[in-house]
């Protein structure tokens, strides 16, 4: 089975970071970092820029890779195998600004909306918000059940 590439980046200010309500497509109604498929001959920094600059209209100008994580999980009935390459981005040029896509909205650290969120980030979010870098893995049911997950703590991705 293919394994669908594609990344993921979170912008973190302070004591705070951006999420996103999803308005469109998968992940609708949930909160969650900025990203999506790496496109054929894109590097996933590319997509992770390219995707930034897409759906909040913001320039990653300084940021770090600091996680990998797979998934098995239901898409339209089917079983999936996606990776996202995770990053946190501390400097930006432009406004988060809502776009088609996605509302972006800024949570304190101590007040992220795990219960509006896909069911992992509960997991793997609070491991990066303290610095560290991570390779994970969790397995889905069709409705959004874990079944098992695993993650790993790691000197460097």
């Amino acid at each position: 089975m293919e394994i669908l590439e594609t990344t993921l980046c979170l912008l973190k200010k302070e004591n705070k970071i951006l999420l996103a309500m999803k308005k469109r497509s998968f992940g609708e109604g949930k909160y969650n970092g900025i990203g999506g498929k790496i496109k054929n001959g894109e590097t996933p920094e590319e997509a992770m820029i390219r995707e930034t600059q897409e759906e909040i209209l913001v320039t990653p100008i300084k940021y770090e890779k600091v996680g990998l994580v797979d998934f098995d999980e239901f898409f339209k009935g089917k079983k999936e195998k996606v990776r996202f390459h995770l990053y946190i981005v501390s400097e930006w040029e432009g406004e988060p600004t809502e776009s088609e896509e996605m509302n972006p909205k800024w949570f304190d650290i101590e007040n992220i909306p795990y219960d509006k969120m896909f069911p992992d980030d509960k997991y793997w979010l609070p491991l990066i918000l303290e610095g560290k870098k991570i390779k994970g893995y969790f397995d889905f049911d069709e409705e959004w059940n874990i079944l098992y997950k695993k993650i790993d703590e790691l000197d460097k991705i």
